[in-house]
């Protein structure tokens, strides 16, 4: 792949300017209206000039119930949440306990709750913590608001953003409910700026970086990248966390001449793709672990038959179930290992939200370029995380195919053995360009054979085109290069990128490599970049570290590598990373 198509990800974060962030958790019950508030929340910061990030934690309901809304704001482009909630907002407390672990008060926190909502569970207390009690639903009723909006217009002045930022955030979202509800809202907001002042909130401050940003979501980036690559059928079964992803495809397809089908299952989505692009069409589905597991099958057809596919697999915590609203990277192993045989395919992983972009873009022209299925490993913290990022620049790789040509008298091979090892494809309708294109193991021309010659021969052409290709430098993202490194992939490199410009200013010298390609790996690029490291510390977020095994397995690691691996449901912090780091201090 052209290096000048690469997306070079989000910069460096600065040591100082991510240690100058504000995080903020709105937590209550159900029909609070806490998701709206940390949405405009995260809107008015855009508007002021600042980065930011929202994530979200539900209870174990299907529908409604307790949540809390958790944004982290500040000058520079945002990766991860906070170590530490500075400031918790609690419209009540039902149930609020249940968010303990992920809330992490600290000493210097500050907690701001209704005041006719009780104590505080003593689960989420802190030492030192300051608490304060404040009227949101008295001061709401005297205005005829509501008090998740005075709670939006406290938490925005605690952040020091403008009342303006806020006001038009409130307009964009609530302008079509009409003036009196408008005007309620914005009431509403500046009451919260009047409790806010009241608790010594810091002054409003704008910044006047006006370089064009997004809000987005990393399943929206990765509908996003499919589009731009070229594809133009989608089908689908609904799954948390990754259901996002056919919805922004079901608006966006039509528009470039597309069509995406809600199938009635993941057998049924995958068997769907898998036939739209053996018929020309760039193709792919969406899932979550479960959902792939049912697709394996299938998968292993399209290996054998050569077709491109694109899976974009939003892993959740597993097995089974397992807990379908929070993110673990524990689908690595099915999604390398899982097809049975000798199945040879490519598996990717994007570095940030604004990296699914690129990634589910770049997936989709290796899929076509190479006639094999590309599975994009998400995970719920990336696909479900709205943020504010710089506007991706446009162009990047397309989903282009090696086509046969027009019939010239000779017998079709499809297979052919060719040196790159990938074949000129033909689309139904082509004279003379007919060929089988099923689960069986076949002969150049694509006749079902037994014949051990063959099959060695197209085991080794399967496996040689992953191989042999090059991927040029979006293999992985390097920064720096310390006599540590710091490996890992997938949305663990936010928390990495950050604990490593701490480290930095500590006076380690540290490199990070975030790989984007995980299968083929790469050991001798790995063996690079690895060059000189005197230490490894190999981060993700599984229990068995599926990862480290799988370099284990497969590259040399210096003696002093050290595994820090762990299950979700709850991110890696940056201060986490940094204590392992300080091992070789």
């Amino acid at each position: 792949m052209d290096s000048a198509n690469r997306n070079p990800g989000p910069p460096a974060p600065d040591a100082a300017a991510a240690d100058s962030t504000l995080s903020l958790a709105i937590v209550g019950s159900g029909g609070s209206g806490v998701m709206t508030t940390g949405a405009m929340l995260l809107d008015a910061a855009a508007r002021a000039g600042r980065y930011g990030l929202l994530t979200r934690s539900v209870g174990p309901q299907i529908r409604g119930g307790e949540a809390v809304a958790m944004v982290r704001l500040g000058a520079a482009p945002l990766a991860c949440n906070g170590d530490t909630c500075d400031i918790l907002l609690a419209l009540d407390w039902q149930n609020a306990e249940r968010f303990a672990a992920e809330l992490a008060l600290g000493p210097h926190s500050l907690v701001i709750a209704e005041e006719s909502a009780g104590d505080m569970p003593p689960a989420l207390q802190a030492p030192g913590a300051r608490i304060v009690k404040v009227p949101l639903q008295k001061t709401a009723k005297a205005i005829k608001g509501r008090p998740n909006m005075v709670a939006l217009g406290l938490a925005a002045a605690m952040a020091g953003l403008p009342q303006a930022a806020v006001t038009g955030a409130v307009a964009r979202v609530l302008g079509g409910k009409g003036a009196a509800t408008l005007a309620a809202s914005e009431a509403a907001v500046a009451a919260g700026y009047g409790e806010a002042s009241r608790l010594g909130a810091p002054a409003a401050t704008a910044h006047s970086d006006e370089r064009p940003r997004w809000i987005i979501t990393g399943n929206e980036a990765a509908g996003l990248g499919a589009v731009r690559a070229g594809v133009r059928f989608a089908a689908a079964y609904p799954i948390t966390p990754a259901t996002e992803i056919m919805e922004w495809l079901a608006d966006a397809l039509p528009k470039v001449g597309g069509a995406l089908v809600q199938a009635e299952d993941e057998l049924a989505s995958i068997n769907m793709t898998i036939g739209a692009a053996y018929g020309g069409t760039p193709s792919m589905t969406a899932t979550s672990g479960p959902g792939l597991a049912l697709m394996v099958e299938s998968i292993g057809l399209a290996i054998t038959s050569e077709i491109p596919l694109l899976v974009v697999d939003v892993m959740r915590s597993g097995p089974s179930t397992g807990i379908p609203t929070k993110s673990e990277q524990s689908d690595l192993n099915i999604a390398i290992h899982g097809v049975h045989g000798d199945a040879p395919h490519l598996v990717l992983a994007p570095l940030s939200v604004a990296d699914c972009l690129f990634t589910t873009q770049w997936a989709a022209h290796l899929a076509e370029r190479l006639q094999a299925p590309a599975i994009v490993l998400s995970d719920q913290y990336l696909g479900q995380t709205r943020m504010v990022i710089d506007r991706p620049a446009e162009g990047g790789p397309a989903a282009r195919r090696v086509l046969a040509s027009a019939t010239d008298g000779s017998r079709y091979a499809r297979y052919a053995l060719t040196p790159s090892g990938v074949s000129p494809m033909s689309v139904p309708g082509m004279a003379s360009r007919q060929y089988t294109a099923d689960g069986l193991e076949h002969s150049q021309h694509g006749t079902p054979s037994s014949k051990a010659e063959d099959h060695l021969a197209q085991l080794e052409k399967r496996r040689n085109k992953l191989a042999g290709y090059d991927y040029g430098d979006a293999w992985a993202e390097i920064d720096g290069d310390g006599d540590l490194a710091v490996v890992t992939w997938g949305s663990t490199a936010g928390p990495v990128r950050e604990a490593v410009a701490r480290a930095r200013r500590r006076g380690l010298s540290v490199r990070v490599i975030a790989l984007r390609l995980l299968s083929p790996l790469s050991p001798s690029r790995l063996a690079a970049a690895l060059d000189g490291a005197r230490g490894v510390l190999v981060v993700e977020q599984n229990h068995s570290g599926q990862f480290h095994r799988l370099l284990r397995a497969h590259a040399a690691l210096p003696a002093d590598t050290v595994a820090l691996h762990r299950p979700g449901p709850i991110p890696f912090r940056p201060g986490e990373i940094v204590s392992a780091l300080e091992r070789w201090m």
